[in-house]
């Protein structure tokens, strides 16, 4: 016979069913239920948590990938930017560092006009910092510093906003501000060809033009604005980083901005997601699992006689116990390795599952203006298939213990008397 004994009569009552017995048909079926229940918990755990790590990963890969993790600025225009350049690049905690001129402008074609944030850069070193040259061609760099006609770069939501296209024109605007002496600044305005259109798939489509570095400097009048780059080692520690480096700098009035000032609300909004998603997943997960409770209370009430054959039998509490507790166990163990399974798959397929359904209808789901990026990314990780699996599996196990143990406190001769 199999052994051990309790694991083998707990299996035969989780797979038998008896005939001609409606509780039997009616514990089947909530057995059935809470399975399933178990199975789908499972699986949508793992798919939302692939997709937070997706968003998390953008974040960190495609947002931060074309933004700088910090940026070091001085308001003074005699400041030497390629020394400085050279000297934080240096420092053991920066990757890479590379000279730009920010300007807030205005672009105007026709009677549409939109913000948007003006880097001026160095396409000799705004390739080490950022990763925009996987959305522009080294052609397109080269065409921003044409002194005849004037290049800019715009991302695609920009561009769609304007309605333009790579060859047109438009002008950008610098509205006016205040001097130096508490005066005032004209507005300035220049015309620009649009050499080139990225599309990143993120917020900065919406927000991003690229020029050359003088020209950017012509915009802003000289006003402050420009700065440098960085990409550091350790994201998470861009601020102490920044920090540092402002300290060893040898001249005054530098100031930093690090990537948590401006995506740091974005940062802090996915693992607040995360966590509350994780948290109401696992909810259901629990209520699937604890579904176990009313379907083995319900076998207890059914197998009364049985459990007092046993007893007579000389079987013992303990082995009574886990009679029931493997039966509850095997509910789990089934429920949540189909879950897993469910859930991998789900994870693998469901950014071309979304995209497909886009195509399809026609309509898109998510629009980089509203989120981080245009489209559900999802990026598996088996630390986190491993926890929501063995989660599953022992809030199962748990919710045996209480109709096994009532199962095991089942009196013989009380069970037996009220058999007709």
């Amino acid at each position: 016979m199999f052994k051990p004994l309790p694991t083998y009569i707990g299996l035969r009552y989780a797979g038998a069913q008896r005939r001609g017995e409606d509780s039997a048909g009616l514990v089947s079926f909530i057995s059935g239920l809470s399975m399933v229940g178990l199975i789908l918990g499972v699986a949508l755990m793992i798919v939302v948590m692939s997709v937070m790590n997706g968003f998390d990963r953008e974040l960190r890969d495609r947002i931060l990938g074309i933004m700088p993790h910090a940026t070091i600025y001085n308001s003074s225009p005699d400041v030497d930017w390629p020394a400085i350049r050279d000297q934080l690049a240096a420092s053991p905690a920066v990757e890479a560092a590379a000279e730009v001129w920010q300007v807030n402008a205005m672009a105007r074609k026709g009677r549409e006009v939109t913000p948007l944030l003006v880097q001026g850069i160095n396409p000799d070193t705004i390739t080490r910092v950022s990763n925009i040259g996987e959305f522009v061609s080294p052609d397109s760099f080269a065409a921003l510093q044409n002194p005849a006609e004037p290049g800019v770069i715009l991302g695609r939501g920009l561009a769609d906003k304007l309605e333009v296209t790579a060859g047109e024109h438009l002008s950008l605007i610098v509205p006016n501000s205040a001097g130096a002496e508490g005066g005032r600044r004209a507005a300035r305005l220049a015309g620009f060809k649009v050499v080139d259109v990225f599309h990143s798939g993120t917020a900065l489509d919406h927000s991003l033009a690229l020029l050359s570095w003088e020209q950017a400097r012509r915009l802003a009048g000289g006003a402050g604005g420009a700065g440098v780059q960085l990409r550091v080692g350790d994201m998470l520690q861009a601020n102490w980083i920044m920090r540092q480096l402002l300290g060893e700098l040898p001249a005054e009035n530098f100031y930093g901005s690090d990537w948590s000032r401006t995506h740091g609300n974005l940062y802090q909004a996915i693992q607040m997601s995360r966590n509350l998603v994780g948290l109401l997943v696992l909810l259901i997960i629990a209520i699937a699992a604890f579904n176990v409770v009313s379907t083995l209370v319900m076998v207890v009430i059914d197998k009364h006689s049985d459990i007092a054959i046993l007893r007579t039998m000389g079987a013992s509490t303990r082995e009574i116990l886990l009679t029931f507790v493997s039966q509850g166990a095997l509910v789990g163990l089934v429920g949540a390795t189909l879950g897993g399974l469910l859930g991998v798959l789900g994870s693998l397929v469901v950014t071309d599952l979304v995209a497909g359904l886009e195509s399809l209808f026609g309509i898109q789901f998510l629009k980089s203006d509203v989120y981080p990026v245009d489209y559900l990314p999802s990026e598996l990780q088996w630390d986190d298939v491993a926890l929501v699996v063995g989660a599953g599996f022992v809030l199962s196990l748990v919710a045996t213990l209480y109709p096994s143990l009532q199962a095991s406190r089942v009196q013989p001769a009380a069970a037996l008397r009220n058999e007709q």
